[in-house]
């Protein structure tokens, strides 16, 4: 896409150690229309370089990543900054046309997209999306959840911003939950790369990835655990309460809350949705080994023992 290769050139020409002038050249000859994206970038994004850090940061590599356990610095041109930088900038471009719209859900409704180009989203309760009229191969996953089915294209891959970071699809399906500055996806068929550009992480079916600001954790999943919100069905493995209680209030769209001593406990299986909430927490609470309290519109999940709050 023209645009992201001009960002791309406006980040790179902006590195004071930038030296590659002559392939800048050449792509500012190869099309009539290459040096214009370029100025308006330029112009309309002045002010991008006080998003990048006066020193370089450093990234860890995930302690139970499969590569090599090292720290590398990360510098204005290659890694999580420019990443972040990249999307940034990005969002900013596409806040600014009118080509851009925002496909939100209320708690417990479900929307599925059927793109142009074959891709297929589907919409958990409680998300907010931005998508593209002009380019069926990019969103922008605000908040709450979403499942993606894409139709791979070697030569323009499905890509999707999701706060500071990129997720580009190699083939595949896969399920992004962004809440409260966290991030985690599961990759149920085909690979996902995350942040190509930085950290490059690839996540082949079966392997997940959470981000959040602790950092960032690769794990394993049961591709069938992907997206099973669709079925009416939420699949766990060891995941805190604190992440399923989320994830039960914006399928069912109630409010609900832990507390602090049933949050911290995890659990293992499958809990299946009930659009009833009080037959759901019925059934669905003692299986976590909790109780649920009623109080006004909103429930609290709690142990036997704790004191409802």
């Amino acid at each position: 896409m023209l645009h992201e290769e001009a960002l791309g050139w406006v980040i790179r020409t902006r590195d004071p150690e930038f030296a590659d002038w002559e392939a800048f050249t050449d792509w500012l000859e190869a099309a009539p229309t290459h040096a214009s994206a370029y100025d308006a970038l330029m112009v309309a994004d002045a002010d991008l370089a006080l998003l990048v850090p006066a020193e370089p940061v450093t990234i860890g590599t995930p302690a139970n990543d499969a590569g090599e356990q090292r720290r590398r610095p990360i510098g204005w041109i290659a890694g999580g900054a420019v990443a972040a930088m990249l999307v940034a900038a990005l969002s900013i471009g596409i806040g600014r046309r009118g080509d851009i719209y925002t496909v939100t859900t209320r708690p417990g409704e479900k929307r599925s997209i059927a793109l142009d180009d074959g891709t297929r989203i589907e919409l958990n309760g409680g998300t907010t999306m931005r998508l593209d009229r002009n380019n069926s191969r990019f969103a922008a996953l605000d908040s709450g959840e979403a499942a993606f089915t894409v139709r791979h294209d070697a030569d323009n891959p499905f890509r999707v911003a999701v706060g500071d970071d990129l997720f580009e699809d190699a083939g595949t399906v896969f399920n992004i939950v962004r809440s409260k500055g966290a991030t985690r996806i599961g990759v149920s068929e085909g690979k996902v790369i995350y942040n190509p550009k930085a950290e490059a992480i690839m996540l082949p079916a079966g392997r997940g990835l959470s981000e959040d600001a602790s950092g960032v954790r690769v794990m394993d999943v049961a591709p069938g655990s992907v997206a099973s919100w669709r079925e009416g069905r939420l699949t766990y493995a060891n995941a805190p309460v604190t992440q399923i209680s989320a994830d039960i209030a914006r399928s069912l769209g109630v409010e609900l809350s832990p507390t602090p001593t049933a949050g911290a406990m995890r659990f293992t299986g499958t809990i299946r949705l009930e659009p009833d909430p009080e037959r759901f927490f019925a059934t669905a609470a003692p299986l976590m080994g909790l109780s649920a309290v009623r109080q006004g519109g909103a429930w609290l999940l709690k142990e036997g023992d704790d004191p409802a709050r």
